[in-house]
């Protein structure tokens, strides 16, 4: 391990290069799949491999990212720290989808629809895959695990209560548009123009939400989401400026492979016959958050449940409130007709699931058994979305 110093010297960089070494974390043993894919996609030109091995290094490089993030969380407030782990805990997440909405710009603007139109489809199920994935797997995974290890666990309901409330009302910021164009009257170029004007408004009001939300977590009322075992015996073992640049570098290392990602996506899914929402809803969460998922399914084996909560359903909330109206306006912003209007499948999906966590959390205990019912869940709706 490397002993904290101060920030005062210059950068060391074997610090910084440890944090890539795979004795610290077999994860990195991933990070091959960067060269791999770059391979891949530059020399033999086999896009539906790049799509897999861009993902497979995904992965190693979002956990990289949460480390350099914890590395500033561990020297400032509990507050502070709390929000850059908000902010930095999709990022992977957030690149993949700012990159597909700027090639849906670039097709637009060369005069195919066709191909924008999918790369919003892939930005749509993604965003609800990202909610569905933590909320039923991710916490379903910590349910079991945390389950086989201790008989019930608790965590803390009122934290519960914020949380489910944020993602109840967030989802009826996504039935509305849907359930407006089902039901609107006009013709359907009227009704679409109304839906995305619908879906700005609807965007802005989500984040001015979101600021609220960060005051009343981490100003108000930050004891009702202080977490099981967060930082009180670590230490940092980096500078800052040896954190900024991990996570500058992993930042670009995730940008560059989901450039990759996005423009392969249509070859991957005609290669293998994978619908455009199956790869959105359950492929790319699945990759993008695996550093993070693993986290919370460690932590509930050691009866962390808070913290494990914490990752796994505020995650979901930040997707819900955050990331996905700031996808919205940053399309609008590009001339990408991005809406919240995510079809109906997806629509009741999301519902769906905000419904059996909200009624298996809401007495703040868990067990295998529910974390079960979560899982199986999540497995119906990946059958569904399979078949297109």
């Amino acid at each position: 391990m490397v002993e904290p110093v101060e920030d005062g010297e210059e950068i060391r960089w074997a610090s910084v290069l440890a944090a890539f070494d795979p004795r610290e974390s077999r994860l990195n043993w991933l990070l091959l799949a960067i060269p791999v894919t770059i391979w891949l996609s530059l020399v033999e030109h086999n896009q539906p491999l790049a799509f897999i091995t861009s993902m497979v290094a995904i992965m190693p490089l979002a956990y990289l990212m949460g480390r350099a993030t914890e590395e500033f969380a561990l020297r400032t407030s509990e507050s502070v720290g709390g929000l850059l782990n908000a902010t930095f805990g999709n990022a992977a997440e957030l690149i993949i989808c700012v990159l597909a909405i700027v090639a849906a710009a670039t097709a637009l603007s060369n005069g195919d629809p066709e191909s924008a139109a999918t790369l919003v489809h892939v930005v749509q199920a993604s965003l609800i895959g990202s909610i569905l994935g933590n909320l039923l797997l991710v916490l379903g995974l910590a349910f079991v695990w945390g389950g086989i290890h201790h008989k019930v666990q608790k965590f803390n309901p009122e934290q519960v209560g914020a949380n489910g409330s944020l993602l109840l009302l967030a989802v009826i910021a996504l039935i509305l548009p849907t359930a407006y164009h089902m039901t609107g009257g006009g013709d359907a170029e009227t009704l679409s123009a109304n839906v995305l004007k619908l879906s700005h408004a609807t965007a802005v009001v989500l984040l001015l939400l979101y600021g609220l939300f960060l005051i009343f977590q981490l100003r108000t009322h930050t004891d009702l989401f202080v977490t099981d075992g967060t930082h009180e015996h670590e230490e940092p073992t980096m500078r800052k400026r040896e954190a900024m640049l991990l996570l500058v570098m992993a930042t670009a290392l995730i940008a560059l492979m989901a450039e990759i990602l996005v423009h392969s996506i249509e070859s991957a899914g005609e290669k293998w016959g994978m619908p455009t929402v199956f790869i959105g809803v359950i492929l790319l969460p699945l990759f993008g958050n695996a550093a993070e998922h693993f986290t919370a399914v460690t932590v509930a084996g050691k009866d962390k449940m808070d913290l494990s909560f914490a990752i796994a359903v505020g995650s979901s909330t930040q997707i819900a409130i955050f990331v996905a109206p700031l996808m919205v306006l940053f399309a609008w912003a590009m001339g990408v007709s991005l809406s919240f209007e995510f079809g109906l499948l997806e629509t009741i999906a999301t519902f769906l699931a905000v419904l059996i966590t909200n009624a298996i959390a809401a007495d703040g205990k868990s067990n295998w058994l529910e974390g079960t019912m979560l899982l199986v869940t999540y497995a119906l709706l990946a059958m569904t979305f399979s078949l297109g």
